[in-house]
């Protein structure tokens, strides 16, 4: 009896490691796909941002569940601007507001990544229901 409840702790303690681990933060070469089709706004070679742009960043916003996944988010953003020629903080920053997306701080080449973001939450409105929010980026209907 004592073998069995031992084994049945340890495949628990397994299953809650592969669960743990499984959750890791969104890797940036999918940020950067989600937010490629941004760039023609963000140099000022499109009059507003498409489409694809905002699904792209909504859907990101909708992975985030942590601290660390904002960080992380933001970090694959700024890195991955880095190699478009022309992106302007005018257009950037224009960004979230036209996309319907809260992120809770300005957005600027010159953000801050590792500052440390809302985490307490943020209280927003979304499809008609009030809500306060963990995340640092949210889609607002």
């Amino acid at each position: 009896m004592k073998n069995i409840i031992f084994s049945v702790a340890v495949l628990l303690s397994f299953l809650f490691f592969l669960a743990s681990t499984s959750e890791a933060a969104v890797p940036c070469g999918t940020v950067d796909v989600k937010a490629a089709a941004c760039v023609g706004y963000a140099t000022g070679k499109e009059p507003k941002p498409s489409p694809a742009c905002c699904s792209g960043l909504q859907q990101l916003a909708g992975t985030v569940k942590t601290v660390d996944d904002k960080k992380n988010i933001c970090r694959c953003l700024k890195n991955g601007v880095k190699a478009f020629v022309g992106v302007q903080d005018k257009f950037l920053s224009q960004i979230p507001a036209v996309c319907n997306i809260k992120v809770g701080f300005p957005v600027s080449l010159n953000t801050n990544c590792e500052t440390p973001l809302n985490s307490n939450g943020i209280d927003a409105e979304i499809g008609g229901r009030s809500a306060r929010l963990g995340m640092m980026w949210e889609v607002v209907d």
